[in-house]
């Protein structure tokens, strides 16, 4: 038989075997997943891998609190299997977006199960003692074992079982994928019995009651997978268990990222222990390793800093004797670069709120994001 025969007939049989099995011949083609910004964007696809087909809509460095919906995205919106959201009020746009375009898709709250923290406790990180630098309110956080997840080590989900209604209450007959009232999504972030906290005006502009920069917690960040991990599990069953392996090696790195920044964050002096930042976005992170952050705008990038809280930054600055100040990838530094003119602090280096860097960057992934700000505290404040 000459190879031309051999040829014809693999293929001719391939076509036959495809007919027959629908499900064979669709079985590699990817979910398509719409992720609202980067470091959900960069969470999916460590967990889908080619498996899924990832839209990220608010991509490297850019700003989610100001982000703008175009024709494009919500094309995107409209053709995913599943979209997968931050919540807890971050992507204000999301309702509108959601609407326009259609979605009949699976909506997923990765901070579903989030211990997420209300605005007014911000205020609190400034007694060390009571955070015990990562040491009393995390004692158990050392061995890693997240408590929270144990469900996660065998695999069973259980916490997921009501995973359908993603945190909405219009959703709950999500299980037989009809999603009639997905265009509701006012309840997206009532986090664990969070309905009462109608809004919260913090520095000027309407964010909800709670932090949404959950994902600045590396504990959080394994509530993050866990859910993207069931949400894909439920989507496409027939990789479920590629999605659970890539999960216990993500989730792997993680817990061993923490432990470097951990020794890194213990190290700080107790003197050089507050940061200055441009906007109030790493609540969880100084919550987790006994920090204080200031920042002279409030919970979002839109907000803008009233004369009285920057005059009151300054005096703090040169009360305290604080050393660096740092400014965000996302925000207008100018205001950060006058305030360390005027009192002789130094500018620490960048950080990375809400948003990766590039590929070719230093925050190019959700774990470099992590391990780059860790260091930059670290350099400057250590030093």
């Amino acid at each position: 038989m000459t190879p031309r025969r051999t040829v014809l007939k693999s293929a001719t049989a391939l076509v036959a075997l495809s007919m027959f099995s629908p499900t064979l011949a669709l079985a590699d083609n990817p979910t398509p997943v719409v992720a609202t910004f980067s470091v959900l964007g960069d969470m999916v696809e460590r967990i889908g891998g080619d498996h899924v087909d990832v839209t990220t809509l608010v991509g490297p460095d850019g700003d989610a609190h100001v982000y703008q919906p175009t024709p494009k995205d919500a094309g995107a919106v409209k053709n995913a299997k599943v979209l997968i959201v931050n919540g807890l009020e971050f992507e204000g746009w999301l309702d509108r977006l959601s609407e326009a375009s259609g979605f009949d898709g699976t909506l997923v709250v990765a901070t579903k199960g989030v211990d997420a923290i209300p605005f007014g406790e911000h205020d609190e990180h400034d007694d060390h003692d009571e955070h015990g630098h990562g040491d009393e309110k995390h004692a158990d956080h050392d061995d890693h074992d997240h408590e929270k997840h144990a469900d996660h080590d065998d695999h069973d989900h259980e916490k997921h079982a009501d995973h359908d209604d993603h945190d909405h209450e219009k959703h709950a007959d999500h299980d037989d994928h009809d999603h009639e009232k997905h265009a509701d999504h006012d309840d997206h972030d009532k986090h664990d019995d969070h309905e009462e906290h109608a809004g919260h005006d913090h520095h000027g502009h309407d964010h909800g009651a709670f932090d949404p920069h959950a994902w600045q917690s590396l504990d959080n960040a394994v509530i993050y997978v866990n859910n993207i991990t069931a949400a894909l599990s439920e989507a496409d069953p027939a990789h479920a268990g590629i999605f659970q392996k890539n999960r216990d090696a993500y989730v792997a790195e993680i817990e061993a990222l923490e432990v470097e920044i951990d020794a890194l964050m213990k190290a700080l002096p107790e003197d050089r222990r507050t940061v200055v930042t441009s906007h109030d976005a790493f609540g969880y992170f100084a919550k987790h390793y006994g920090l204080t952050f200031e920042a002279p705008q409030g919970l979002s990038t839109e907000s803008e800093a009233s004369a009285a809280d920057v005059a009151k930054l300054i005096t703090q600055i040169r009360d305290e004797g604080i050393s660096a100040v740092f400014v965000e990838s996302i925000t207008d530094n100018r205001l950060l670069e006058q305030i360390a003119n005027e009192t002789g602090a130094k500018i620490g280096g960048t950080l990375y709120s809400d948003s990766l860097s590039g590929s070719d960057g230093p925050a190019g992934t959700y774990l470099d994001m992590m391990r780059h700000n860790a260091e930059t505290l670290s350099q400057a404040l250590g030093s």
